[in-house]
């Protein structure tokens, strides 16, 4: 999954970009509002994560002029003001969830995940293709009741091909949630991540599950 993170304080965005790609979230960091409208507009995100306090335009003012702008990716808003008012302020111009620093990192990663759940109505089931099944609970993935070991990227790149199994997902979509804006499109590195993926997942069983769809991308399917 995707995340934008605009946070002015350096000091505090390496600490949360460090939290979110160990658990093999992509995320892309910008350091003023201005950068941070542009990106939550113009690039789908699974969820922001907003700090109030920003030079040029504060979370506040990103958040709702997203929303006025017909964008409901689920947002996070931290501060340093804990005041009953503001938190209110922060609710009603359309954030889904408020967060006072300082904070840990683990709460900081539980309120994400409940805010991603309720936004594309993710529960913490199961997911299950044929003999496939992954659980995002525990990041457990086993085939035909062998469990299969992957890496962070290998299971966030299964992770979104299973919650869209039967669709076949292009190239530059499958980058938009699974990679940052660091991605070299000219490097073969999807490619390179689906060849892992099947020699994990496909090789030794009767059916392949991940297809490739000539000119059009790729599809986990029975």
């Amino acid at each position: 999954m995707r995340i934008l993170l605009v946070e002015d304080d350096e000091k505090v965005a390496r600490f949360i970009l460090k939290g979110l790609q160990e658990e093999h979230y992509a995320v892309d960091v910008y350091y003023d509002g201005e950068e941070g409208l542009f990106w939550g507009e113009t690039q789908e995100y699974d969820a922001l994560i907003l700090d109030v306090m920003l030079p040029k335009m504060n979370g506040m003012e990103i958040c709702r002029e997203l929303r006025r702008r017909k964008v409901h990716t689920p947002v996070l808003m931290l501060t340093a003001r804990d005041s009953l008012d503001d938190k209110v302020a922060g609710l009603d111009a359309g954030a889904d969830d408020y967060l006072t620093k300082p904070f840990s990192f683990e709460e900081l990663l539980a309120r994400l995940r409940a805010m991603i759940r309720r936004s594309h109505d993710y529960g913490g089931e199961v997911l299950q293709v044929d003999d496939l099944e992954l659980n995002p609970s525990s990041r457990r993935v086993t085939r035909g009741g062998k469990e299969i070991s992957l890496t962070g990227k290998e299971y966030a790149l299964l992770e979104y091909l299973m919650r869209n199994a039967g669709t076949i997902l292009t190239e530059t979509r499958i980058v938009e949630h699974v990679w940052d804006m660091n991605y070299d499109p000219g490097a073969n590195t999807l490619n390179v991540y689906i060849h892992h993926l099947r020699s994990k997942i496909d090789r030794g069983f009767e059916k392949s599950l991940i297809h490739t769809i000539r000119s059009r991308g790729y599809v986990l399917k029975e």
